[in-house]
């Protein structure tokens, strides 16, 4: 298990990384600049700081494993289980979205050190489908790339450099 644990932890951790360091490289004058164009959404649900905080909002329901009960920190908003589509009152902060990677980064740490065989088996409900923990977690780490990479793309394609891509953990890379 402490194998497992420690394989999982430096790929969560590293693409945890690499989303703080896209969102730290997003410079203010793109930060409410919508990502693609969708008739079918508000567009402020298309801008980059939404797509972070869409990716953050589902880092830590993922992590609480059930949407029922659950609640983000202050200051955000319980909208992305709202039917429909809804944007928060307010555009959040870099500051602030960078406070709940934090949040989001040590409760996945904490997560995956308190795995057992019962908890990575535990079977968990989504309105997508049902999975166990482990697979909720690789979902969870797969949907977290999906949106780094795509932030870290619009930059790119408007001239900002980010950092490469990291292959594990930066703090367990000697």
């Amino acid at each position: 298990m402490d194998n497992l644990k420690t394989s999982i932890w430096r790929q969560f951790g590293a693409v945890i990384d690499y989303l703080a360091d896209t969102i730290r490289a997003c410079p203010d004058d793109l930060w409410q600049a919508p990502l693609y164009d969708d008739s079918h959404v508000p567009p402020e649900l298309t801008q980059f700081w939404y797509r972070a905080y869409h990716t953050l909002f589902w880092l830590d329901v993922y992590l609480y494993g059930t949407e029922e009960g659950f609640l983000p920190p202050a200051p955000f908003e319980l909208i992305e289980q709202d039917d429909g589509w809804k944007a928060p009152e307010r555009v959040y902060t870099k500051d602030e979205l960078l406070s709940y990677l934090d949040y989001g980064r040590e409760k996945c740490r904490e997560t995956i050190a308190a795995l057992t065989d019962e908890t990575i088996r535990r079977r968990h409900f989504f309105g997508w489908g049902e999975c166990s923990f482990l697979e909720l977690l690789i979902y969870n780490l797969r949907h977290v790339q999906e949106h780094a990479g795509q932030l870290n793309l619009f930059l790119g394609q408007n001239g900002v450099y980010t950092p490469d891509y990291e292959t594990q953990l930066r703090e367990e890379i000697s």
